[in-house]
């Protein structure tokens, strides 16, 4: 299990830097509201994108973006609300997903942007 934490971390600031290298500013990172945890909030010009980063060491199980599940996505869109209101943010939110690929010793990164829709 320990293993996969630290693949975990590893993608995180992979995703971090690939943000910053991108012109995206970091605001957050594991940002909890009640059961929600955003891996990072980011914000480029007028968009917070709220990025959830999702690693894999193999595509054997579907694309990483596929592990998003609706009731996270409700959490998410929820903590996400209040993070705005409490800020008092003018922006445009977007909800992103960095998806991070581990392949022998080097790893491929996709950022979807809307890469799912808020109801």
């Amino acid at each position: 299990m320990a293993q996969h934490n630290e693949l975990g971390k590893k993608g995180e600031q992979l995703a971090v830097d690939f943000l910053l290298k991108n012109g995206y500013d970091i605001i957050e990172r594991n940002y909890r509201f009640d059961k929600a945890e955003v891996d990072i909030i980011a914000q480029k010009k007028e968009v917070l994108a709220i990025v959830e980063v999702k690693t894999r060491s193999t595509t054997d199980f579907g694309n990483p973006q596929d592990f998003v599940k609706p009731k996270q996505i409700q959490r998410l869109v929820k903590a996400v609300d209040e993070y705005v209101t409490v800020n008092d943010l003018d922006v445009e939110v977007r909800f992103d997903i960095v998806a991070i690929v581990k392949e022998k010793n080097k790893y491929n990164i996709e950022h979807l942007e809307n890469a799912f829709y808020h109801f």
